[in-house]
């Protein structure tokens, strides 16, 4: 070859087809979009048809609720609600101070908001507060930040909100302290906390779906961090469940650096009896895909920050959650799932909150409520 034709020759550098003479401008090709892969696949392997993922929901559904460890939850006891405050909040709704019964010898508080103007029964929510020490207090917007005031938010949008607080938070810190697990796990040895709290969070659909001013077959739920989390795990086992959205949940168990966590040896132990197995590098047999798999074809939104853990770890997610837009792909029904990835961190700022809300408005909400109008000529 010669000098000339060496110099008109195109070189193959790092997959671009790149000219000698404009090597800082590339040639891009045309190519068809390449199959995104990844460790999530695994959710739909064998799935092709809705009647495939139902067979496989069933496997994923034993799996969650053995993870749960839910063959150790108590019976079911009479709620015995009680009202033990009423105030009304600027004329717009009505806050109640309640407690209903969790267990035998165990009552649940919560804050319980119902708005004063109502035509029928509303739509309502489960509002799920993060690792704090008054849980319901701060969710009800009385202390801490007004940023996670859902219930207040909520119920001047028209909303019935039931904020409980958490098993080992406000009405019920242990004498140990804020979050402490130890108690619970000496009376049930084989139960988990992930599965109490979600037990306690259905019981508080239950209170929702007693109450004449609700409409029991629009209910949602929220929350943040712990609440976050606890959203999924509740829109995963409860059906009644209509519209869930959790914002800056936890890392999974896979491809996190901190999986321990999950099974800590002191203070908040989420699943006490993963812990063998994750000091050996060994996980559990379903992870956070499949979990969130089981909330289709309900609605489910998923807001987290890119920068809200390891970097690498929370990029895995929107591969995680791609993948689970599939199963709602499959069962015919994708705009009922969808995610917000932001570079907030570990927040719920303004708009988090609104997609948050708005997501509610669209999926618990009659039609009307978010239709859009032409504008109407004057005459």
């Amino acid at each position: 070859m010669t000098h000339r034709q060496a110099c008109h020759s195109l070189l193959i550098f790092f997959g671009f087809v790149v000219s000698p003479i404009h090597a800082d401008k590339p040639v891009r090709l045309r190519s068809d979009a390449p199959v995104i892969e990844s460790s999530w696949d695994d959710l739909l392997e064998g799935v092709e048809t809705v009647e495939d993922w139902q067979r496989h929901r069933e496997v994923l559904k034993r799996r969650y609720l053995e993870l749960l460890r839910d063959d150790q939850k108590p019976n079911r006891v009479p709620l015995d609600l009680q009202v033990h405050e009423t105030v009304e909040v600027d004329g717009i709704y009505e806050r109640r101070l309640i407690s209903y019964a969790v267990e035998v010898d165990e009552r649940a508080h919560a804050y319980l908001g119902v708005p004063l103007e109502r035509e029928g029964p509303l739509p309502a929510v489960v509002a799920l507060h993060g690792t704090y020490d008054h849980g319901k207090e701060r969710a009800a917007g009385l202390i801490d930040n007004p940023d996670k005031a859902y219930l207040d938010h909520l119920c001047r949008r028209g909303y019935v909100v039931i904020a409980p607080d958490h098993f080992v938070a406000g009405h019920r810190v242990p004498p140990e302290g804020p979050y402490e697990t130890g108690r619970f796990h000496q009376k049930h040895p084989e139960w988990t906390s992930v599965g109490k709290f979600t037990f306690e969070h259905s019981i508080a659909v239950d209170v929702l779906q007693s109450m004449d001013e609700v409409d029991g077959e629009r209910i949602g739920a929220l929350g943040h961090s712990l609440g976050g989390h606890g959203t999924m795990f509740l829109a995963a086992y409860d059906d009644r469940i209509k519209a869930a959205a959790g914002n800056c949940a936890a890392s999974f168990f896979r491809h996190n650096p901190n999986v321990e966590a999950w099974s800590r040896d002191h203070w908040y132990v989420y699943f006490k009896h993963l812990r063998p197995g994750l000091l050996k590098g060994e996980l559990p047999p379903i992870d956070f895909h499949e979990i969130m798999a089981l909330v289709a074809p309900r609605a489910y939104l998923d807001v987290a920050g890119l920068n809200d853990g390891p970097p690498l770890t929370q990029r895995q997610r929107a591969l995680m959650l791609m993948k689970v837009m599939d199963v709602y792909e499959i069962v015919g029904v994708p705009a009922n799932f969808a995610f917000f990835m932001h570079g907030r961190g570990h927040s719920v700022e303004h708009e988090s909150r609104a997609l948050i809300y708005a997501w509610m408005d669209t999926h618990l909400k009659p039609s009307e409520a978010t239709a859009t109008y032409l504008v109407q000529p004057t005459e």
